[in-house]
C-alpha cells in the first residue's frame, strides 16, 4: 500500500521536527538544513570549528575562549536570573535554528546552552537533533543516552530514543529494534499520557505491525489531545491499513 510505505518514511522523523516541547506544538516537517551539508562534511568542518561539536568537543580553550564563556555565562545569567533559566532560552534559540533549517547555528547555540548548564538535558535532546538532521542515528543515540543519564524521566528524550530505534527497525527489520521501540514509548506514556507525540508514535508503531485496536486507541487520543503532529498521509494511512 503506497500510502503506508509513505508513512513509514516519514515515520522516523526526529520528534523535535514534530513536536516542539520546548515551545508551541508544530506539525510533522522534515528538516531540510540551509547549510546543505553531508556528515562527512560536517566533520572536516569540525576539525577547525569546536562549536560543531558536543560540549564543544571536550576542547582545552585558549584564554581569549574562555574570557568569552564567561561573558556568555554572565550575560544570560543576569538576563535571565539563573544559569538554568539562561540554558533552556539557548536551548530554545537552538530549536528556533533548527526549524529553520540551520543546524550549525543550532548547534552553536546547544553548546551554548550546554556551558550554562552542563546538567540541562534539553541540551543533549538538542544535540541529537543535530546528528539525527545530518542522518547519524548512533551518535543521536549516544547524546540522548546522555541526556537520559541526567533526567530519567524525560519524556522527549523517551520518545526520541524509541523514535530512533523505529528508525533502525526500519532500516534493518530487526524485531528486537521494534521491541525496543514499544517498551521506550510506553515508559514515556506511561510518565506523561498526554504527550501527543508519544502518543502519535505509538498509534503508528503499532500501525506498522497492523494492530488496529492499539493503532485506532492511540490515534484517537492523540485527536482527543489536539492531534497536532497528526499529518495528512497518516490519515490517509490509518485510513487504508484499518480500513475506517
Amino acid at each position: 500500500m503506497k500510502s503506508i510505505f509513505f508513512f513509514l518514511l516519514f515515520f522516523a522523523v526526529f520528534s523535535a521536527c514534530s513536536n516542539a516541547q520546548l515551545g508551541k506544538n508544530t506539525s510533522t516537517e522534515t528538516i531540510v538544513t540551509s547549510n546543505n551539508i553531508s556528515y562527512e562534511q560536517w566533520k572536516k568542518d569540525a576539525k577547525s570549528d569546536i562549536r560543531l561539536l558536543p560540549k564543544f568537543g571536550n576542547a582545552v580553550k585558549n584564554e581569549a575562549q574562555n574570557a568569552a564563556d564567561q561573558e556568555l555565562i554572565e550575560e544570560y545569567s543576569k538576563q535571565e536570573g539563573t544559569r538554568q533559566k539562561g540554558s533552556e532560552v539557548l536551548v530554545n534559540l537552538g530549536f528556533h535554528y533548527y526549524y529553520q533549517g540551520d543546524i550549525k547555528t543550532a548547534m552553536y547555540r546547544f553548546n551554548q546552552a550546554w556551558l550554562l548548564d552542563p546538567e540541562n538535558e534539553n541540551a543533549f535532546w538538542g544535540f541529537a537533533s543535530v546528528y539525527f538532521a545530518l542522518g547519524n542515528l548512533s551518535y543521536a543515540l549516544e547524546e540522548l543516552n546522555e541526556g537520559l543519564k541526567l533526567n530519567p524521566k524525560s519524556t522527549k528524550i523517551l520518545t526520541d530514543i524509541a523514535t530512533i530505534h523505529m528508525a533502525l527497525f526500519q532500516n534493518t527489520n530487526d524485531e528486537r529494534e521494534f521491541g525496543k521501540a514499544i517498551n521506550l514509548f510506553k515508559q514515556s506514556y506511561a510518565i506523561d499520557p498526554k504527550n501527543q507525540n508519544t502518543v502519535y508514535k505509538l498509534s503508528g508503531a503499532y500501525l506498522m505491525k497492523n494492530d488496529c485496536n492499539k493503532a485506532l486507541k492511540y490515534y484517537n487520543e492523540c485527536k482527543s489531545l489536539g492531534g497536532k503532529p497528526i499529518t495528512k498521509e497518516y490519515v490517509d494511512a490509518i485510513a487504508v491499513g484499518c480500513k475506517i
